[in-house]
């Protein structure tokens, strides 16, 4: 897969196969893709800490209780704010549909108007100038069209297993595999 046809707005589900601890069994969504590299948001590691803990000033933005998302292992103490936007205006870019990144410095008291959900990530994943392309081409990574249902899913720990069953055929054996299959 090459840039020109980016992969931006899609998931890349890891093989079974990709064992780097960073994303194994991850779904990731693709946030950027281009000649410059590709920036993505690990979907499926929420972590323990709530956000109204870690990030207050997000606290009113996603549901009761959400917690702070692993996004992926680039600058684990920066955030990212992924919405679903009532007023695109207040989005960085978009990605899928009126879901996108809100803007850094996006004025923290009227964003609970301009947004109808959200998630909050801390890190995400990255890849230099033709990186993600050479894995693609690798078989490192399943794609997969995202829908909205994946980008907020309410059982995010069992995304990756859903995102291969929905795929179908092969993938759906892949998605009951264990993780380590010397096990079986």
């Amino acid at each position: 897969m090459s840039v020109d046809s980016s992969t931006r707005g899609q998931l890349l589900i890891a093989e079974p196969a990709l064992l780097d601890p960073n994303f194994t069994r991850t779904v990731v969504l693709v946030v950027e893709h281009g000649e410059e590299g590709a920036l993505g948001l690990v979907l499926n590691r929420p972590t323990d800490t709530p956000v109204v803990q870690a990030a207050p000033e997000f606290g009113d933005l996603g549901e009761p209780g959400a917690v702070i998302h692993a996004g992926g292992p680039v600058e684990p103490l920066g955030l990212i704010v992924l919405a679903e936007f009532e007023d695109t205006g207040a989005a960085a870019i978009l990605v899928h549909g009126n879901v996108g990144v809100l803007a850094a410095g996006a004025e923290t008291e009227s964003l609970p108007a301009a947004v109808r959900g959200a998630r909050v990530f801390a890190g995400h994943a990255g890849w230099g100038p033709g990186q993600l392309d050479a894995e693609l081409e690798a078989s490192g990574w399943i794609v997969e069209a995202s829908a909205r249902d994946d980008i907020f899913s309410a059982a995010p720990e069992e995304l990756w297993g859903a995102v291969l069953t929905r795929k179908g055929g092969r993938y759906a054996l892949l998605a009951r595999m264990p993780a380590d299959p010397s096990l079986n």
